[in-house]
């Protein structure tokens, strides 16, 4: 079940035997493999009532018969990981290739960077930015338009979070600590002079990343640390999924959510949180919404409106496709982010040593809010402020969006319109404090 992103969990049993939930993915490959046949059945029906030399093709009944069989295909397919689709850019009015290419890669990440080929040199050098996409759920893609309105004005990197169900067993463990190690890491390969843009569930591992760094005096701390829509203190304006968490407890999530991969995914016998669960607690929070869209589906195939379908199927056939993760990494986030409130009570600890973002000096900060945010609730954000007691006020900004909500921080016009400018003027700013302070030394 998602937790302080995306919705509420499915419907489960208030208490379940440990163990019990082994078999959880076993059924799930079976139902779905049970449906094979009828899939096949319904491809090759459509295929037939969709052949212009069928005499039958336009009739109204072979139109919904056909719409029928790709709304069966539809819900009851496995959605692939969608590709980025980013082609090019227009930079500096004029329109630029973009190669999407791993920079750096471990067994549960790569970093993709968005190479942006240019026909010609650039009169100043662009600010580079990291993105650090969500690891709950869905992929990284999801942040597609981020990187889009981005890519205009900044050399643009992403984290690509790996299927936990894609990695075997031998590469071993991965949770929260690991995943703050990640971080830390694509500083050193980037080098330093970069920005770090943690969109959602990342704001805690990225806050508490630098956090680390600064501590160390690592010289290659981020420039400027941007945190939106993230659950920095769950305890401020609490949504209903901060809630469940409070409500359960660690050992509920441990006993009913968690299951082992099953053969022959590569990662078999692995302990994750399964995005079918994931995606159950996605659909169950919006059902009516949902079934709506489905319907409007089925009536457009039969009209035969091939934009509105088109729309469809592009929104769903990212928003369907999930991910597994790491049994470590979800209990451990749980737990830490949202049960205990580990990181705003100044408890939180990496690696056995206490993570203290008061030690951040260097790093200048930015967060951003949307007004109507129903899973990472108002002040969540902002309470980083609070937490990062060192950086100066003249190098940090709270912004909140109005009339957006979870969705609105980091995608759609608005964002594009309102947030990325607000942002690119804070790097600008980010940068000049840094090189300023920089010759001062």
């Amino acid at each position: 079940m998602p937790i302080g992103e995306f919705g509420r969990p499915p419907e489960l049993p208030t208490e379940t035997a440990p163990g019990m939930t082994a078999p959880m993915y076993w059924m799930y490959e079976m139902a779905y493999a049970s449906l094979s046949p009828a899939r096949a059945m319904s491809d090759a029906t459509r295929m037939i009532l969709q052949n212009p030399l069928n005499p039958f093709a336009q009739t109204d009944l072979a139109k919904q018969i056909t719409a029928g069989c790709e709304l069966f295909e539809r819900t009851t397919r496995r959605y692939g990981k969608p590709e980025w689709g980013l082609h090019d850019t227009e930079v500096n009015g004029v329109r630029t290739p973009v190669e999407v290419r791993s920079v750096w890669e471990k067994p549960f990440c790569r970093l993709l960077y968005f190479d942006r080929k240019h026909p010609r040199p650039l009169r100043a050098p662009q600010p580079r930015v990291l993105i650090v996409a969500p690891m709950s759920g869905h992929y990284a893609t999801l942040l597609r338009g981020t990187v889009e309105a981005f890519l205009p004005t900044h050399e643009v990197y992403i984290t690509d979070w790996s299927d936990a169900r894609q990695v075997p067993l031998a590469a071993g463990r991965f949770d929260l600590d690991d995943y703050i190690d990640y971080v830390i890491e694509m500083f050193h390969v980037l080098g330093g002079n970069v920005h770090v843009l943690a969109v959602c569930q990342p704001a805690v591992p990225v806050l508490a990343a630098v956090s680390v760094m600064e501590a160390e005096n690592d010289p290659y701390v981020p420039t400027s640390m941007t945190l939106m829509g993230g659950p920095i203190d769950t305890r401020k304006n609490p949504t209903a999924v901060n809630d469940l968490a409070a409500e359960k407890g660690i050992d509920w999530f441990r006993n009913n959510v968690i299951t082992k991969v099953p053969f022959p995914h590569p990662g078999v016998m692995r302990d994750v949180y399964p995005g079918f669960l994931q995606l159950n607690g996605f659909i169950s929070m919006n059902l009516d919404r949902h079934m709506d869209a489905h319907k409007k589906l089925f009536e457009n195939l039969v009209k035969g409106d091939g934009d509105l379908v088109d729309k469809h199927r592009e929104f769903y056939d990212e928003y369907l496709a999930v991910m597994d993760l790491t049994a470590d990494y979800y209990l451990q986030t749980v737990e830490t982010v949202f049960i205990k409130h580990a990181l705003p009570n100044g408890e939180m600890l990496h690696r056995g040593k206490l993570v203290d973002p008061s030690k951040i000096v260097n790093v200048a900060l930015m967060t951003v809010e949307g007004e109507k945010d129903d899973i990472s609730g108002l002040g969540q954000t902002e309470a980083t402020h609070t937490l990062c007691t060192s950086i100066p006020d003249d190098r940090r900004v709270h912004y909140v969006q109005p009339g957006v909500g979870h969705y609105g921080v980091f995608n759609g016009s608005r964002f594009k319109s309102e947030i990325v400018p607000r942002i690119c003027d804070f790097h600008a700013s980010a940068t000049h404090a840094r090189r300023k302070a920089a010759a001062a030394e």
